[in-house]
């Protein structure tokens, strides 16, 4: 694995040193130097599953015969574009949501000197994707469905984070809203498509597969990035601040959380009007009183339940699949997250 990681950021140098040299733009010094310390800032500093799922993924398609160098490039290529995706969904999420830490750095939009033109940095790294697909995918057959899939699920993404603004905008905070199938429909759009979904469809549509035959394969990891969300959600609460690498906010944030749905639908009255009084303040007396009304519902325990019926489900729905090499993919995703710490 450390030697499939060197091996993708290798590329990330090459597909950089193309983009600075973009002959669609007369690069200066100072714009040069711009855009490779924004890239370097945003692009490879995360745990990069993500793009490291799609050669996985595009490995267990081919049953286990040695790739190609091209083949792992290609993959690899791919892989980047997911994280360049992600890497313009963050820079403009925290200027958004007003944040000051991502990866444990300050967010681009708080360095000094950059300011408000990380918006433009954020189009910028959006513009990036097509531009590394145009390079080294256009003579492919799947070229245009890979243009498709990448406009599809940013689309859908961007109407997931719109329902997540809207329904936290300030002075309109309303726990009454929050339901678990607004919860689902946030997390399948926000989330789901893109960390889930898309790194499978890429290696599908690599190796040679059509997308419209995989509605089931997309259903599953729908499926799952749900219940990663939902395994998120508890882990901000009830996980270790050590092991996750953050303080969890999602009380302070007034988030719909799969904890405080759960809360609503088992409180009585007097539980709920506590809810109503706390949930949503950044005083950790508040969130103290939040929290232990999560301990009294056993929302821990209704988590484990949760957690093993998910598991149970999703392991029937991959078995049920036609195809052992999509299920070995399927599988191997499962495999990283479930009963995952952080």
């Amino acid at each position: 694995m450390a030697d499939l990681k060197s091996t993708f950021l290798k590329v990330y140098s090459v597909l950089k040193s193309e983009l600075l040299q973009d002959p669609a733009f007369d690069f200066t010094e100072d714009s040069r130097q711009w855009v490779e310390r924004m890239l370097d800032y945003n692009v490879p500093g995360g745990k990069l599953n993500r793009g490291l799922s799609v050669i996985d993924s595009y490995k267990l398609m081919k049953e286990g015969k040695e790739l190609s160098e091209d083949e792992i490039f290609l993959a690899s290529a791919l892989g980047w574009c997911i994280e360049w995706l992600q890497a313009y969904f963050l820079v403009l999420d925290d200027i958004m949501d007003n944040s000051h830490t991502r990866r444990g750095q300050s967010c681009w939009f708080r360095v000094p000197k950059v300011g408000i033109i990380a918006a433009n940095d954020g189009i910028l790294l959006r513009n990036h994707i097509p531009r590394i697909l145009k390079k080294h995918f256009r003579g492919k057959p799947y070229y245009v469905d890979l243009l498709d899939l990448f406009n599809e699920v940013e689309f859908q993404t961007a109407s997931g984070q719109m329902i997540d603004l809207i329904t936290t905008l300030e002075g309109e905070k309303d726990l009454s809203k929050y339901t678990l199938s607004l919860h689902r429909r946030i997390v399948q759009y926000k989330t789901a498509y893109y960390s889930f979904y898309l790194p499978v469809a890429c290696a599908l549509l690599m190796a040679g597969e059509n997308l419209e035959n995989h509605i089931d394969v997309q259903n599953i990891l729908v499926e799952m990035g749900t219940y990663f969300q939902v395994q998120d959600d508890y882990l901000d609460c009830f996980g270790d601040p050590e092991t996750i690498g953050k303080i969890g906010t999602d009380i302070e944030d007034f988030k719909c959380s799969w904890l405080v749905v759960k809360a609503l639908e088992l409180s009585n009255e007097e539980q709920k009007t506590m809810l109503y009084e706390n949930y949503g303040k950044p005083d950790p007396a508040n969130v103290a009183k939040v929290k232990s009304l999560y301990n009294e519902l056993n929302l821990q325990g209704l988590f484990a339940e949760y957690e093993s019926k998910s598991y149970e489900k999703l392991v029937n729905s991959i078995e049920a699949h036609p195809s052992k090499p999509v299920q070995a993919v399927l599988k191997s995703f499962l495999a990283k997250i479930y009963k995952r710490q952080k």
